[in-house]
């Protein structure tokens, strides 16, 4: 999993939670506890992806353009990390005159897109939404 996927979930999140939906990179990057270039990065993934507008000037920051319970983690998944699981070397070569060796990347790549699909299953059930609600059930104990 990349660290994009992580900041974009985080900013989402932080937006959704601002009563006027808005916040500069500075206090995004603040609240992440990473640097604001890389949170405008970020969000420039999302703000192509539909996912936020920006303001420019006094006040400005950028603004959820979607409701919380409408985007899932699947959604952000998709936009920031998708293929993240798969490992970018795998052992043996197809060229190799050994059954195990020539076929190993192979049934690699295929148990890895499994496990892609899986994860994105189970992010399709998380909107940003709920994950909102699980950090104020968390605020409350």
């Amino acid at each position: 999993m990349n660290s994009e996927f992580i900041i974009a979930v985080h900013s989402l999140v932080l937006l959704a939670h601002k009563p006027d939906g808005m916040a500069s990179s500075e206090e995004i990057a603040a609240n992440v506890c990473t640097h604001p270039a890389r949170v405008r990065k970020v969000l420039g993934f999302l703000r192509k992806s539909g996912y936020v507008t920006t303001r420019e000037g006094s006040g400005g920051g950028y603004r959820l353009c979607i409701d919380p319970s409408d985007m899932t983690l699947a959604d952000i998944y998709r936009t920031m990390a998708a293929g993240a699981i798969k490992p970018n070397w795998c052992s043996g070569n197809p060229d190799m005159d050994c059954m195990v060796g020539s076929n190993m990347q192979e049934v690699m790549n295929d148990v890895f897109c499994g496990a892609e699909r899986q994860l994105e299953n189970y992010f399709q059930g998380i909107t940003i939404g709920q994950m909102l609600s699980r950090i104020k059930a968390c605020q409350k104990t």
